[in-house]
């Protein structure tokens, strides 16, 4: 299913999450469809079976002529009947199994995709955990709740049809009869219905939170044991456990209660059915076989009202879910390339016009007034105290967030009305905390790079410095680098993260604090290996160390939103500024 379509859908119907539901099922309403009467004739059987045994009874206890051949006769019908149900089954199930698994799949892909496209800034507010339950956990609930709808639904209402029609067509009296569990059946539903809704949604949020939290725990676990605070976090998490007990168990009680009352209701409804019977048959107005025909639909019709009491709390655990990923799936925080034109080449010149940002819904000014000119080529520093906005300038640059106000030009386009994505293709960046996957090294260098030369690849370790640490690990570049890259050390880890921006040939490269975690032999090194590899590349650099950025081209000193100096290294040095009393610290 296009992940497209499915986002179609949530848009629609956004107030109206069983439509939705349905909604997702386009394009496999016809395997529905033949599933279902499948499934209607596969089960014929449950519905004959108490026809024959009342024949069956009928004709032993009433001993007319040709009774043996009544019983022979019911026999062989009950035979085909249940022989038929193999094959009729597995087809019923081969359809609705794909139609169901084929949702789930594409709900999942378009949660991902969805993800690639939502913005920077909403993804920082959004905890991964969260994210990571309503890919995994949300999805399975939806198609849990899609197989009720669609088999244990149409299992219910059919049974409970046939078994009140046929009661119809032979007991009109019976059927009034059977009639009122209905009214009974409306009132239990309408009590429990919002107390179920209400808390699904509560121990939903609640387990999301939860998950949240273990990822948190479970990155932290170096840290909390270098600090001895192992009890803490034990404390911490379970704080949290109490509280999805609680409402859990408020949940559980609630829907333990709710089918309780539905069941012990509809014995007594059966019981009083099995009396009712039993005088009408003394009376002679049905046979004894029929008594047994009628108590066996009555526990059908009670059954099958049971289980739609049942099926409450599952169903609405499902909408819940549809809900979940409603939210993400609906956020209109994205990225929007649809219609903008792409960028073949890019030079490197940028053109930053009195640039302002602030964060949505928030009066606070980040950035004011920045006005820069980057010519191809070279290679810009940004310098300041943390948070004076320095990480902001390189997430407008690569397109992450926009102005709020002025703009910026990529060689006299405004970033703002192109496609990004054509733009990124020629971008590096090595963010200030690595980030790698639980693959190889070679993996993690060339990701996104499907043919590398070995020519190519050896000239990118030789620079990032990483062709002594390859040759000296058993398995070279096929070394599996673990979860986060936890079995390298941290400046291997960056290495492996600069090698990666190198291997792409860049016209922009981008290096947030690039050699913070590399040792000063290691740092120089690789230092030497950018200033060659950056040569005729637009280059920023957010650097602490001032000592890194001696041969950039300009020098851009940021504090407060602001910039307050921008020129050379020897110019600033001169003009004895703060640049310079940053320099003197660190001296």
């Amino acid at each position: 299913m296009e992940e497209s379509f499915i986002q179609q859908i949530y848009n629609r119907n956004q107030k109206n999450s069983f439509k939705v539901l349905v909604g997702l099922y386009k394009g496999n309403y016809l395997r529905i469809f033949y599933s279902a009467v499948l499934f209607i004739i596969k089960h014929i059987p449950a519905w004959v079976m108490p026809i024959a045994i009342a024949n069956v009874i009928n004709a032993a206890t009433i001993q007319a002529g040709g009774g043996i051949r009544t019983i022979y006769f019911n026999a062989i019908i009950m035979v085909i009947l249940v022989l038929q149900n193999i094959v009729t089954n597995y087809y019923h199930t081969k359809l609705h199994s794909y139609a169901i698994r084929s949702v789930e799949s594409g709900l999942r892909a378009s949660l991902i995709k969805k993800l690639q496209e939502l913005s920077i800034p909403y993804q920082k507010e959004m905890q991964s955990g969260r994210l990571q339950s309503k890919i995994m956990r949300d999805v399975e609930a939806v198609q849990t709740l899609s197989s009720q709808v669609f088999v244990s639904s149409l299992n219910i209402f059919v049974n409970l049809i046939v078994a009140l029609a046929i009661t119809l067509y032979n007991s009109p009296t019976v059927f009034l009869f059977f009639i009122l569990t209905v009214p009974i059946s409306a009132l239990i539903i309408v009590i429990f219905r919002k107390k179920i809704k209400t808390s699904n949604s509560e121990f939903r949020q609640e387990m999301e939170e939860t998950s949240a939290r273990v990822i948190e725990m479970i990155e932290l676990v170096p840290i909390a044991r270098a600090h001895a605070l192992e009890n803490q976090e034990v404390r911490r998490l379970n704080h949290r456990f109490q509280q999805i007990l609680t409402k859990g168990f408020h949940l559980d009680i609630i829907q333990s209660l709710f089918g309780s009352v539905s069941w012990a209701s509809f014995q007594l409804f059966q019981i009083i059915c099995l009396v009712f019977t039993g005088i009408l048959a003394l009376r002679g107005s049905i046979t004894p076989g029929e008594v047994v025909m009628y108590q066996t639909y009555f526990t059908t019709v009670v059954n099958s009202v049971s289980s739609i009491i049942t099926l409450i709390p599952t169903i609405a655990k499902g909408l819940e879910s549809v809900n979940s990923i409603g939210e993400i799936l609906t956020a209109g925080e994205v990225e929007n390339h649809e219609n903008k034109p792409k960028i073949k080449q890019v030079d490197g010149n940028f053109s930053i016009q009195q640039v302002c940002y602030r964060y949505p819904n928030s009066d606070q000014t980040i950035l004011h007034d920045i006005n820069l000119e980057v010519k191809q080529g070279e290679t810009v520093a940004f310098v300041g105290e943390s948070g004076s906005g320095k990480s902001t300038i390189l997430n407008l640059l690569i397109g992450f967030i926009q102005p709020t106000e002025g703009r910026i030009l990529l060689d006299g386009h405004d970033m703002s009305s192109i496609d990004l994505r054509s733009f990124r293709h020629h971008l590096a960046v090595v963010p200030q905390s690595t980030i790698l996957f639980s693959g190889t090294i070679l993996q993690n260098i060339t990701y996104g790079m499907p043919s590398v030369t070995e020519e190519e690849l050896k000239r990118v370790l030789l620079a990032a410095n990483l062709w002594d640490v390859i040759e000296k690990l058993p398995d070279g570049l096929n070394t599996r680098i673990g979860e986060h890259g936890d079995k390298l050390s941290g400046g291997q880890r960056q290495r492996v993260s600069i090698a990666r921006a190198l291997i792409r040939n860049p016209k922009v490269i981008i290096l947030d604090e690039a050699t913070s975690a590399l040792d000063s032999h290691s740092e120089k090194k690789i230092q030497e290996a950018l200033n060659t590899l950056c040569h005729g590349r637009t280059t920023f650099i957010v650097a602490h160390r001032l000592s890194t950025i001696r041969n950039a081209d300009k020098i851009a000193v940021i504090e407060n939103g602001r910039c307050v100096e921008f020129g050379t290294y020897d110019e600033l040095m001169f003009t004895k500024g703060k640049f310079y009393e940053l320099k003197q610290l660190q001296m």
